[in-house]
């Protein structure tokens, strides 16, 4: 279509095919809104197609692979030199489950009426967006438009990513060997997540992080169990150390490192991944034309409702500040799509879970307790460990705890963390404890079956309230 021809109309336009914005597109079909959704690339963003799901599936394959060096102890014996992982094979088991979940995706738009544009969108105003589909150009002017463009690998100019030798995350998960020495840069949840799995996998790795301890985002207990579990793997941590120079030489990438500890450091690696962070994919989608505003670190300020500045459009996810994750762009784009629908919604909790899958899993929601103690409560917390409870020894998975916080008076629950096998799956039950306002009586007086993880729950409420029947109370 030619620039200046007349423009298709339609209620909603959702640019961005997303966890937010093919939530947000489903959510109007069934609302009765006619919609747009113009995705650049494969529908389920980066999230299905580059991140969340295939790196959990080589977490979920170095995990399984990585058992069966200690699986002798429970009486399994397997014979010798026939176990191997060869990561050419499993890129077609990863890309299998990527076709599944896109046609899943894919059904579901066509299910609610949505109508799905494949290119690259830009804001020509404030009511009508231009799309460069290939060969031609499209434009439509809608009534209510929902920004969910996502973010991408943040990469400081010296560490040029080539692809091959230095790397983001999406290159890691693309290549079809294991590389014998792999050094992170960033040991934040992605560097951690993936240096343990492709430690798992027989790689030499490396992890250097500018922060004093990796996962710096976490409370320090969590992160020490973490720390403690890689140098079992036989990962290198390297902390309060900088990447000064990264050099590509014969194939092989030569860091050169800086520390107050060693100083001046060479390291010679194979590849290089770089997770230092994400930025907004805001700049080239003509905001400005829209009159929609942003801050100093191109984020899209949004209010409970997910409205931006233009009342009439909204922005979801990765591009709002606010903690980069898909569950909480989902929710977003739901919330965008009822009220534009009239519906009284807002995003008006603040309880955002995260999990982070390393060995062993990471999860929480709500307040730590150094955070609880900053805002002024009085706390008390309790933390129940994995090694006294019986479905954890039984599953050989008896690494880690979990933790309660409360407010002294009331018994309150604030937070909620656990580190541990199945935290991912454990942590539900936390995010509707404290949405329901549950106290500690709540949640160590509700049976939980036995044998189960879950049970760590039901303990550690009992310990903070000081009758835990499982670990000696403290006095």
């Amino acid at each position: 279509m030619v620039v200046g021809e007349v423009a298709v109309e339609t209620d909603v336009v959702v640019i961005g095919g997303g966890p937010g914005g093919y939530a947000a597109a489903i959510r109007l079909g069934q609302l009765g809104k006619s919609v747009v959704l113009i995705e650049k690339a494969e529908l389920g963003g980066v999230c299905l197609n580059k991140g969340c799901i295939p790196s959990k599936a080589l977490i979920h394959t170095s995990g399984e692979y990585h058992k069966l060096s200690h699986i002798s102890k429970m009486g399994i014996r397997l014979p010798q030199g026939e176990s191997s992982f060869h990561m050419n094979e499993w890129q077609g088991w990863k890309s299998s489950i990527i076709s599944q979940l896109n046609k899943g995706v894919s059904h579901l738009c066509e299910a609610n009426g949505v109508t799905v544009v494949k290119g690259a969108a830009t804001f020509l105003s404030d009511d009508r967006i231009g799309v460069e589909t290939g060969h031609d150009f499209e434009t439509f002017k809608f009534e209510n438009a929902i920004i969910a463009t996502g973010s991408r690998p943040f990469l400081p100019g010296f560490l040029e990513r080539d692809g091959t030798h230095i790397l983001d995350s999406t290159d890691l998960l693309q290549l079809t060997e294991v590389p014998e020495k792999l050094a992170i840069i960033g040991g934040g949840y992605i560097g951690m997540e993936m240096g343990m799995a492709f430690s798992k996998l027989g790689a030499k790795v490396t992890v250097i992080e500018a922060a004093e301890r990796i996962l710096p985002q976490i409370g320090a207990a969590f992160s020490q169990e973490i720390q403690k579990q890689a140098k079992k793997l036989g990962m290198t941590i390297k902390t309060s150390t900088k990447v000064e120079t990264a050099t590509v030489v014969d194939g092989r990438v030569k860091l050169r490192l800086y520390s107050e500890k060693a100083e001046e450091e060479l390291l010679v690696q194979d590849k290089v991944l770089v997770t230092i962070g994400r930025i907004p994919n805001t700049e080239k989608i003509g905001l400005t034309q829209a009159d929609v505003h942003v801050d100093e670190r191109g984020y899209i300020p949004v209010d409970q409702s997910c409205r931006t500045n233009r009342p009439h459009i909204y922005a979801i996810g990765d591009v709002t500040p606010g903690m980069a994750l898909a569950h909480r762009a989902a929710k977003q784009g739901v919330v965008a799509a009822e009220v534009i629908s009239g519906l009284p919604s807002a995003n008006d909790s603040d309880l955002v879970p995260y999990v982070i899958f390393t060995e062993p899993q990471i999860a929480g929601v709500g307040l730590t307790k150094e955070e609880a103690e900053q805002l002024g409560y009085q706390v008390k917390s309790a933390a129940f460990p994995y090694a006294a409870n019986g479905r954890a020894l039984a599953t050989d998975q008896g690494s880690g705890f979990a933790e309660v916080v409360v407010d002294a008076e009331s018994h309150l629950l604030l937070g909620m963390h656990v580190v541990g096998a199945e935290a991912s799956n454990l942590i539900g039950e936390g995010v509707l404890a404290l949405e329901m306002s549950a106290r500690a009586e709540d949640l160590s007086m509700t049976m939980h079956a036995h044998p189960t993880l879950s049970e760590v729950w039901m303990e550690a409420a009992a310990s903070v309230l000081g009758h835990a029947i499982h670990v000696v109370n403290k006095k």
